[in-house]
C-alpha cells in the first residue's frame, strides 16, 4: 500500500484544544504498510511497528537531491525491515538512502540505522554521546549482570524474583538494534544541516538521554522533535546504574526552558509517538508543571521513609507491573535525586544496602 500526498501538505490549523494543542492532519499512516504522509515540501512522516507498549514509532524521509535523509529507524525487527522494504520500493521511489540521522541511542530510534546504512554504504549522523552510549550498552550482550547493578536495584527496592528477572534480561538491548556502523559523523548543537537546500538546526536536550538530538527547519516552521516533546505522553527520565547519583531531572527541565526560547511557538512539532502538533510552548508549560507536581507529590509522601519502589503511587497513575519496573524505578529515583540535590530529601542505607528517603528536615 502507499499513500503520499506529492509534496502538499494535509494539515489545516484550528482551534486549540483544552490543553494548548492543535493535530492539524486529517489522517495518519499506516504502521509498516510503506505508506507515508506529506507534512511539508519534501519531509514525509511514516510509521514503523514496535512490540512494546507503544505500538509504533514516527520516522521522517526528508527529501535530499537525488536521494533521502532518514529520521529515525524503528526498532530491528522483521515486521519493520519489511515496512522499510515496502517504502523503499513504494513511497521513497527507490531513491537511495544518502545518510540516516538518528535523534538518540533507544533502540526504537536507532534499531535498524545500520541495517539502512547497509542498503545504500551511507553513513550515520549523530550526536558523540548517543553514538558513544549505544555502542557501550551494545557491548554488554552476553556478558552476566554487574554487582553494580544488582546492588543498585535491590538499594531501590527490588526483590529476589525482580533481580533474577533483570539478571536473565541483562545485555538485551544489543538484540533490539542492528549492529551500529563503526564510524559516525558527529553532530552538535547549533549546527546547521543543509538537507534538500533548507536548512536544519540541530538542537540538542538531554534529560531522556544523553544528548539527544531535535532538527529545526524555521524555512518549513518543522520541528523533528524525538522524544525530548511528545504531545500525549510524557518521556521517561530515568537514572541508572551506571550513574546512580545522577539528576536528569535538572536536565530535564533546563532542556525544557532552553526549547521555549529557541523554537517559535507557531512551529508544527514532528514527534517520535503520537501525531504532529501545535502548541509548543503550552505543552512545554504543562511538561514543566508536572514533574514540580510530582516533586511536591513525593516530598509529601516522604514525612515516612520510603524505597524507589514505594513512591510510584506519587508518580505514575497505572499500576507498576513487571514488565515497566525498570523505567519506573530509574524514574524514581530521577526524581528522588532531584530533591535531595535541592536539599528536599535525605537518604539513609540500611544494614542489606537498601536506600530509604525522608523528606528533609
Amino acid at each position: 500500500m502507499s499513500r503520499d500526498t506529492t509534496d502538499r501538505p494535509t494539515a489545516e490549523r484550528g482551534a486549540p484544544g483544552a490543553d494548548g494543542l492543535e493535530f492539524p492532519f486529517a489522517s495518519e499512516p499506516g504502521t509498516g504498510d510503506g505508506s507515508a504522509i506529506t507534512v511539508a515540501p519534501g519531509v514525509l512522516w511514516l510509521r514503523m511497528p514496535l512490540y512494546t507498549a507503544l505500538p509504533w514509532i514516527n520516522v521522517w524521509a526528508l527529501a535530499d537531491g537525488d536521494g533521502w535523509t532518514i529520521v529515525d529507524t524503528g526498532i530491528n525487527s522483521t515486521a519493520a525491515i519489511d515496512a522499510w522494504v515496502a517504502a523503499r520500493a513504494g513511497v521513497l521511489g527507490r531513491r537511495p538512502v544518502s545518510r540516516v540521522i538518528v535523534t538518540h541511542m533507544h533502540p526504537d530510534h536507532c534499531g535498524l540505522a545500520g541495517w539502512l546504512i547497509e542498503r545504500d554504504a551511507s553513513r550515520l549522523w549523530m550526536t558523540r554521546l548517543e553514538y558513544l552510549t549505544c555502542r557501550l550498552m551494545a557491548a554488554d550482550t552476553g556478558r552476566v549482570p554487574p554487582r553494580d547493578g544488582i546492588e543498585f536495584y535491590r538499594g531501590a527496592g527490588w526483590d529476589a524474583e525482580a533481580l533474577q528477572r533483570y539478571a536473565e534480561k541483562f545485555g538485551w538491548f544489543g538484540q533490539m538494534i542492528h549492529p551500529m556502523p563503526a564510524s559516525y559523523r558527529r553532530i552538535v548543537d547549533g549546527e546547521a544541516l543543509s538537507i534538500g537546500g533548507r536548512t536544519w538546526t540541530v538542537v540538542v536536550g538531554t534529560g531522556h538521554s544523553p544528548e539527544h538530538a531535535c532538527l529545526h527547519c524555521p524555512e518549513l516552521g518543522l520541528l523533528i522533535s524525538g522524544d525530548q516533546v511528545l504531545p500525549r505522553i510524557t518521556s521517561n527520565v530515568s537514572v541508572y546504574p551506571i550513574e546512580p547519583d545522577a539528576d536528569p531531572l535538572a536536565e530535564w527541565q533546563g532542556s525544557i526552558a532552553m526549547l521555549k526560547a529557541r523554537i517559535g511557538d507557531d512551529t508544527l512539532v514532528l514527534p517520535a509517538h503520537n501525531s504532529p502538533f501545535y502548541g509548543l510552548h503550552a505543552r512545554l508549560e504543562r511538561l514543566a508543571a508536572g514533574h514540580a507536581r510530582a516533586l511536591d507529590r513525593l516530598e509529601e509522601l516522604l514525612v515516612e521513609p520510603r524505597r524507589a519502589v514505594d513512591v510510584f503511587g506519587a508518580l505514575f497513575k497505572r499500576p507498576i507491573g513487571a514488565t515497566v519496573l525498570g523505567m519506573a524505578t530509574g524514574e524514581a529515583i530521577a526524581h528522588l535525586n532531584h530533591l535531595q540535590r535541592m536539599g528536599r530529601a535525605t537518604r539513609e542505607r540500611d544494614a542489606d544496602g537498601v536506600w530509604w528517603w525522608r523528606r528533609a528536615g
